[in-house]
Formats: structure tokens, sequence, C-alpha cells
């Protein structure tokens, strides 16, 4: 018997629907000014997945994409921000460099988000203190320095 958990996710309106197979490999915050003006908020909660767990179910030809971080201080990683065309909603975002999409926590339905760290914590403009570590930028496995920062 397969066990694998289904989550299911759309933008706004519902023209874009998604399928996610199994459970996000992290779930995390953001401070850095791309994510940010990407999300209008003042922190971004987002999940990643690997590639091959979303799928999309429909309205493929309802989505726009915009590749790059504008005033990102992580430029060197061109991010693909997909939304839909109808109502702007976010969709997801692909990182090729770290081999994952992030799908924005809001939009998936029947996910209880479970942040593990918040990630370019020297961006922020909300600290926080949870409790969760705060990486100055991204943990090392990630590509990032690993640096943690204090609350």
């Amino acid at each position: 018997m397969n066990t694998t958990t289904t989550y299911q996710a759309s933008c706004f309106c519902g023209a874009v629907q998604l399928q996610l197979q199994g459970e996000p490999e992290a779930m995390a915050y953001c401070h850095c000014d791309s994510c940010r003006r990407w999300s209008a908020g003042q922190i971004n909660a987002f999940t990643l997945w690997k590639p091959e767990a979303v799928t999309i179910i429909t309205g493929q030809d309802h989505m726009a994409h915009y590749s790059g971080n504008p005033g990102s201080s992580h430029d060197h990683e061109v991010s693909k921000r997909t939304w839909c065309k109808q109502c702007g909603g976010h969709i997801f975002t692909e990182h090729p460099d770290m081999g994952v999409t992030d799908v924005p926590a809001s939009v998936i339905a029947g996910l209880t988000f479970q942040p593990g760290f918040h990630v370019h914590y020297q961006e922020t403009v909300s600290p926080v203190r949870d409790g969760l570590p705060k990486f100055r930028d991204l943990p090392a496995p990630a590509g990032g320095s690993g640096l943690e920062m204090a609350e």
C-alpha cells in the first residue's frame, strides 16, 4: 500500500492547480529583499520540494514566468518565479542552483507549516524571536556560508 502524502496547491483564483507528492525537503522563512518584494510581505514562508514532486494539473496556459532576483544579495542564483496571468497569484519558484522548487506555504491546502530555520537573516526588516536558527545567508548544504546570526 502506498502511503505517500499528496497535497493540492493553487493560485489565488484556482485557474492553476498543482499536486505535490510526499513531504517538503524543507520549510522555512526567507528575509531577503528579493523574496520580500516578490511576496509583498515582511517575511516569506516557503516550502522546498524536489522538482519531480511538483506536478502541474491544470492551468499551464495561465502561467507566466520571470527569471531573476532583482535587488537580492544572492543574484548568483537565477530563480524562475511563476504566477497566474489571470489573478496574479503566486504558484512556485524554481531554484535550479539548488535543485528545488519553492512552493509558497500559503498556497498549499492542508499542509501544516513547520519551519525549521530562517535564511538571509542579514536582510531582515522584521526580527523574529522564535528560537529557530537564523542563517546569515543559507545553510552550508544549500550552498551558503552556514553562518548563524543571533536573534
